[in-house]
């Protein structure tokens, strides 16, 4: 009865009746047989001896309540909640001593010796429970790390390898003390180091162990929602280096570019072959599937395999279908009940191989980081008339501030400009269009957008190597002058100059000493947008009702016209309702007679920060007063994306000074002790003059 009882034990009251320690007439009791097991009766007390059998140094904890079985298998034994479990573990070891009969006993045979579970037996042996509980404490216990409620204690086992030193002729190896983090797992010598790795998985925001059970971290998924798509993410999911498949929510500006980018690719021709190449959590590739439906057949892929496992329950969670590989079928068999609006292919293999296999219409490259790995086989199988789209997050090279990484990645000298985004875009671009060249493919730049932290670039394929050798050609090098930041392409031709120098519109190399230019590139030459294709993806982002990124496509239109907005010819409503659908359906209708869109006039290459070039002592004007005055001086104007206070035009740096100080009005403040600030007309070097009518409607441009 007392077997039957003990065998209903709730499985907490069954750990603590295991780590009872047991009475001083005890004795060590081995376990007993099979066919003996019911014949013996023992008492409470000795019932859980053979639970505490003599077994080899344990490297992981069973005596922490709190935790679930399965991560108490995981998690090393130097980390524990108290004193008293520290000790339970050492003295349930053996399993043969009581720690309060051995702490008065002064028997010190070899019956009686206890070992440190955190030492190895060659560095202490203890031959009384007094030693081992001072030793816990006052070594392990007094220096260890605390961690929301846990401890750290120091460890000497061997655990961290160490390099062997050679004394004389003999090799000795000694094994160096450690901490083991509850986070990650990692082993930090120590104790400074251990709690500054600590204070940085705070900062990070991890604060949930590594040591977590299956079914603890399926429990914990938070469930998120963008653009009417359902998407299941992972603990920490806004923190690369924490999760398999990482979510940002920053990034949904660039996922809805891009769903508009093939939205307006689906007009036409359906279906689509499409592909995400770096899943994560399937978050695009299911919003295309979602709103497209039939005329899109998606494709996710991803080569984590437990980003492919959350990809398939996004589905599940969206009501869409899944065509698993066979290898995967087992898993997607219950996926056929689902209603489906598309259906979607999740495949688990290195992207690289996946683009040489396979022929798609659209492709999305999104890696971590710069995206050139993926170039070549991007372009190899890609279709005539496709679309590849890429997102590069190496910020840090493309702006210039690890320029020996351009360097390596793109073949390219940068420095940093005023102009450094634009500069980065036309990097990106290059290294497009040199990939598409070597598989005798050309480009069409459709957009390419520098924002936060990524750079966005999508080309339309042309087949041919006619549209290869065009393609190479537009990408030159760029003469910089670092004294006034103009810059101007290099000629094309294959013949040396004596002076590059006069390319440039400056006269700094003939007024400055020394060297005065620098070449930056190769770079993309040509157009960056085209604006045939940014109307029609307005007219998808009204249609499918995506709010957000209709000002950033405006922008884009107007940058690509190089025109002032209140002189745009594009008026798309701002909501969805019955008169706005009717407009926006007889615009598309008429830009969707033309197949093939040609760009418009390219605009003028980079931009001027107002504030960069603004006069010392001078108040400028303001910035769409600014504009007003640049086209009504004959000069095509736009603003940039790139920058909030840039200004596209195709007038020189000297024109643009010009106009600049002529609007500009003088301060008084401060300067008239030094002597009267000089009238702009005295000082303008190559004046731009304005006609009295124009004059006249310069000042009635605040409304601009």
């Amino acid at each position: 009865m007392e077997n039957m009882a003990e065998e209903e034990l709730l499985p907490q009251e069954k750990e603590e009746a295991q780590v009872r320690v047991p009475t001083p007439d005890s004795a060590p009791v081995p376990a007993p047989a099979a066919d003996t097991a019911l014949d013996s009766a023992p008492t409470p007390d000795s019932a859980p001896a053979p639970a505490l059998a003599p077994a080899p140094a344990p490297a992981l904890s069973p005596s922490l309540a709190s935790v679930p079985e399965e991560a108490e298998s995981k998690r090393h034994i130097s980390i524990q909640r108290r004193l008293a479990d520290l000790e339970k573990l050492a003295f349930g070891t053996e399993g043969d001593v009581d720690s309060a009969s051995s702490l008065n006993s002064d028997n010190l045979g070899t019956e009686n010796i206890q070992t440190c579970p955190l030492c190895p037996k060659e560095k202490f042996r203890a031959y009384s429970s007094h030693k081992l509980r001072r030793h816990l404490q006052n070594l392990h216990w007094k220096i260890s790390v605390e961690f929301e409620g846990s401890r750290m204690c120091i460890c000497h086992l061997a655990c961290r390898p160490v390099k062997p030193t050679i004394v004389g002729e003999q090799i000795s190896s000694k094994l160096g003390a450690h901490y083991h983090c509850i986070i990650c797992s990692a082993t930090i010598t120590r104790r400074t180091d251990m709690l500054g790795h600590v204070k940085r998985h705070v900062n990070k925001g991890e604060t949930k162990s590594r040591y977590i059970s299956a079914s603890t971290a399926k429990s914990s998924n938070e469930v998120l929602k963008e653009t009417d798509t359902d998407i299941q993410v992972f603990p920490n999911y806004s923190i690369p280096q924490k999760t398999d498949s990482y979510f940002n929510p920053k990034m949904k500006l660039n996922r809805q570019i891009i769903f508009c980018t093939l939205a307006a690719l689906a007009e036409e021709r359906k279906p689509l072959e499409c592909l995400d190449a770096f899943g994560a959590t399937g978050i695009m590739g299911l919003q295309w599937a979602k709103h497209l439906g039939n005329a899109v057949k998606v494709t996710i892929n991803d080569l984590n395999e437990n980003s492919v496992t959350l990809i398939q329950k996004n589905c599940h969670l969206n009501k869409l279908k899944v065509v698993v590989d066979s290898e995967e079928k087992e898993e997607g068999d219950g996926l056929e009940d689902c209603s489906t609006a598309g259906d979607i292919q999740v495949t688990r293999m290195d992207a690289n191989v996946l683009m040489h296999l396979r022929s798609f219409d659209f492709i999305h490259l999104d890696p971590f980081g710069t995206s050139v790995n993926y170039l070549d086989s991007a372009f190899r199988n890609v279709r005539n008339l496709g679309i590849v789209s890429v997102t590069s997050t190496d910020i840090s090279s493309l702006y210039a501030k690890a320029q020996h990484v351009a360097r390596r990645h793109y073949g390219c000298n940068i420095v940093r400009t005023e102009y450094y985004k634009e500069l980065a875009a036309r990097i990106v671009v290059a290294a497009v269009a040199r990939a598409a060249a070597r598989c005798n493919k050309g480009v069409e730049v459709l957009f390419a957008v520098a924002l936060e932290h990524f750079v966005l670039v999508v080309v339309r394929v042309l087949r041919g190597p006619t549209s290869a050798d065009e393609t190479a050609k537009k990408i030159q090098y760029l003469i910089h002058c670092q004294w006034c930041e103009e810059r101007i392409f290099q000629k094309d031709g294959n013949m040396v100059e004596e002076n590059p120098y006069k390319q440039l519109p400056c006269n700094c190399h003939g007024s400055m000493p020394g060297k005065t230019a620098i070449e930056l590139g190769p770079l993309w030459s040509s157009s960056l947008f085209n604006t045939g294709f940014l109307k029609r993806m307005l007219f998808e982002s009204i249609h499918h009702g995506l709010d957000d990124i209709q000002p950033l496509i405006k922008t884009l239109i107007f940058e690509s016209e190089c025109t002032p907005q209140s002189q745009c010819s594009v008026h798309a409503p701002s909501n969805t309702n019955k008169q706005g659908k009717r407009k926006s359906n007889e615009m598309a209708i008429n830009v969707a007679k033309k197949q093939k869109t040609d760009a418009s006039t390219a605009h003028p290459p980079f931009y001027y920060n107002i504030h960069r070039h603004s006069i010392k002592g001078m108040n400028m004007p303001k910035l769409k007063k600014f504009l007003c005055c640049l086209s009504q001086a004959g000069f095509r104007v736009s603003r940039t994306h790139f920058d909030p206070m840039g200004i596209r035009t195709d007038a020189s740096l000297t024109q643009f000074k010009s106009i600049l100080l002529k609007y500009s009005t003088p301060t008084y403040t401060g300067g008239q002790s030094e002597g009267q600030v000089p009238a702009p007309e005295d000082t303008v070097t190559d004046p731009v003059e304005l006609s009295v009518n124009d004059k006249a409607e310069v000042s009635g441009c605040r409304r601009w």
